[in-house]
């Protein structure tokens, strides 16, 4: 069974949204609205027909296809320049020291300030994998293509890139860090801030959050607890970022109070590493396992395969992955080592 990541039609719209209906909340990305994802669907149409290399606001949208069924089993996203249309709220996470010279005494406090340090950052978000799926390196395949679709059209994105995880989500589907902070100010639960916030944007944040900064301690246990915690779910996702050279650097989602991670796009891993190189072979028998990708735009497409390199720069590959990229010797192909 084959395997292999493409731009998203919009035809594909009917896959995305029986995906958003399993994510359990808490995924502003893919949010269960048809009208939503039609408009992320429309965007990113806009944006792979865009040809200019230079760097604007736009949104990738890229789906995980079985070659077999034609069934989309996961998608993922990139954006290339947040806090252009809505300013890209994050919480930062900060210690103020003070003294006291009659008592001897210095007095440490944490404190949670609204900022948009980040805008003008690119992201790569939206990752779901349909629970069926969740085997065989698909999430993988999934997570590090995004990074080779970045090197491929490096001119296109910012020259750092964050990655926002999803917090503590209760049994409930509420989220305590909501509770404890913002959901205080705004009269809504989580689950509706969440949700307007995936269809509206985030501008009543802007609008009724308090702008001075929340001291932790004045925070109860539950909140406090899961600052910077990722959900169960996301802790794979929180190492794999690690594994590509993102760290967490106390910016912490608004709403659920999750980790956002950070790195310098050129030291991210996989984009470090990728090689560009012209097919010479499509029958190769045994070879490195690798990612693999070309194209451009709304013809990139990626899968797993395996890669040898000769002496003179040239890259055989394996006769699936030929199929599955629709390469031929000559045809340029991207990769990077599993």
């Amino acid at each position: 069974m084959t395997f292999r990541l493409r731009a998203a039609r919009l035809s594909d719209l009917e896959h995305l949204y029986e995906m958003a209906k399993l994510t359990g909340g808490g995924f502003t990305n893919l949010p269960p609205d048809r009208k939503a994802l039609g408009g992320k669907l429309e965007r990113a149409a806009e944006a792979f027909a865009n040809t200019e290399d230079e760097l604007v606001d736009e949104q990738f949208v890229l789906v995980l296809e079985n070659l077999a069924t034609r069934k989309v089993a996961g998608t993922c996203q990139l954006m290339t320049k947040v806090g252009q249309q809505w300013p890209f709220y994050s919480y930062r996470l900060n210690t103020l020291t003070q003294y006291s010279q009659e008592l001897d005494r210095t007095v440490r406090a944490e404190l949670l300030s609204l900022v948009t340090d980040l805008e003008g950052s690119s992201e790569v978000g939206g990752l779901f994998l349909h629970p069926n799926e969740r085997a065989g390196g698909l999430g993988l395949l999934l997570a590090r293509s995004r990074y080779l679709f970045v090197a491929m059209h490096r001119s296109r994105f910012a020259d750092k890139i964050l990655a926002e995880l999803r917090g503590i989500i209760d049994e409930r589907g509420g989220s305590p860090f909501w509770d404890g902070v913002a959901g205080r100010f705004f009269g809504m639960n989580f689950q509706d801030a969440d949700y307007f916030n995936a269809i509206n944007g985030n501008q009543f944040i802007a609008d009724l959050m308090p702008k001075h900064p929340v001291y932790v301690a004045m925070l109860g246990e539950d909140a406090r607890s899961v600052i910077g915690v990722p959900h169960p779910t996301g802790r794979a996702a929180m190492r794999m970022l690690e594994n590509e050279g993102f760290r967490y650097d106390g910016y912490v989602d608004i709403f659920d109070g999750g980790p956002t991670m950070i790195a310098r796009t050129d030291d991210v891993t996989s984009v470090k590493n990728s090689v560009a190189a012209t097919v010479t072979d499509v029958d190769l028998q045994e070879g490195e396992r690798a990612i693999l990708a070309t194209g451009k735009l709304q013809t990139f497409r990626a899968c797993y395969g395996a890669r040898k390199f000769d002496s003179e720069g040239g890259v055989a590959i394996d006769a699936v992955a030929a199929d599955a990229l629709d390469v031929s010797v000559g045809d340029t192909v991207w990769s990077v080592g599993r």
